[in-house]
Formats: structure tokens, C-alpha cells, sequence
């Protein structure tokens, strides 16, 4: 048990490390670390972490570490998953403020901080293609098989993004008229 409780916090506390500003961005790592190399949860477990997660009050990487320490090692395992997962952002986003406050005014800093806004946008791009092919597919790896994409999926997907952006939707009315209409699909 001691070695799981371990393997929980170094895990989630670099999961913590990495997904400073929002799991979207880093997504990818945690499907990584959690589905594939740990095998802690399945894929569909993890897609629905990312479903509750738009639900409940709290980032993907704190949702994660919860459930996961949970599943894995009972009450204690969440605590330790937890903790672990929020440690790290309080010491970076600690250092990150004390560090941009001393230099403020320094372009390169500047400069830096621009092409950082471009990589993460990348990312959070692609973590919402994953999201995007999981949903409609089952998986998140592009085929050109048509049979496999759920035609239901992605018209709710579809239909979702159009009542977003062009009538500005309240999203959490968005989710309950979605899940309703998934409940009445499926």
C-alpha cells in the first residue's frame, strides 16, 4: 500500500507540476500517465473525469487526483493524490509572482510570456481535438473508418458549438440540454 500512496504523489505532483494554468493544456500527459502507463483508469473512465469536471466546481488535474487516489488507494490516496497534485502550482505560481514582479519591465520576459500564450493555445487545441475524436469515435486516434464515428455525438457536438457562439448560450443550460438529449439518445 505504501508503495501505491508513493506512486500517487509523485505522479500527481507531477501532473501538479505540469498543468499550471488549466489540465487542458496538458491533457495528453495525463491520459499519458494515468490510462496508458499506470493503467489506473480506462479510457472511458477518463473521459468521464473530463465530463464530471465540467460539472463540478474544481480543475481536471484536482477532479483527477481525487477520483484516481480514491479508486486506487481509499481515502488516504485521495488526500495524498490531492495534495500532491496542488503543491506544486502553490510553490510555481509562489515563485512565478515573486519572479514577474522583480521583472516587470524586462521585454524579453515580455517576449517569452507571448510565445508561451502561442504554445498553450496549441496545446489546449489539441486536447480539444482528443476530446472532440473520443467523443464521436470511442477513441482518440484519427481514422478514416466512417462506421466507427457516432453520427448522434457529433451532431450534439455540432449543434452544442453553434448555440454557443452564435447565441452566446449559458454553457451550464448548454451541458443539462445536452445530457438530457444524450439520456433520451442513449
Amino acid at each position: 500500500m505504501t508503495d501505491i500512496l508513493l506512486s500517487l504523489a509523485i505522479n500527481f505532483f507531477k501532473i501538479g507540476t505540469f498543468s499550471i494554468g488549466g489540465g487542458y493544456a496538458i491533457i495528453t500527459l495525463i491520459e499519458d500517465l494515468l490510462v496508458n502507463q499506470y493503467h489506473w483508469l480506462t479510457l472511458k473512465e477518463y473521459t468521464d473525469i473530463i465530463t464530471i469536471s465540467q460539472l463540478t466546481p474544481g480543475p481536471l488535474a484536482i477532479n483527477s487526483s481525487s477520483f484516481v487516489g480514491l479508486k486506487i488507494g481509499g481515502f488516504i490516496g485521495a488526500v495524498i493524490a490531492t495534495i500532491s497534485c496542488t503543491i506544486s502550482g502553490f510553490i510555481i505560481s509562489l515563485g512565478g509572482y515573486i519572479f514577474f514582479c522583480c521583472h516587470r519591465s524586462n521585454a524579453v520576459i515580455m517576449s517569452v510570456l507571448h510565445g508561451l500564450k502561442s504554445v498553450a493555445t496549441g496545446l489546449i487545441g489539441s486536447a480539444g481535438a482528443g476530446i472532440l475524436l473520443l467523443s464521436i469515435t470511442g477513441h482518440n486516434e484519427l481514422s478514416t473508418d466512417s462506421s466507427k464515428f457516432d453520427i448522434w455525438a457529433l451532431s450534439i457536438a455540432a449543434v452544442s458549438l453553434f448555440l454557443l457562439r452564435q447565441y452566446k448560450i449559458n454553457s451550464v443550460w448548454l451541458l443539462a440540454l445536452s445530457a438530457t438529449i444524450g439520456i433520451l439518445i442513449y
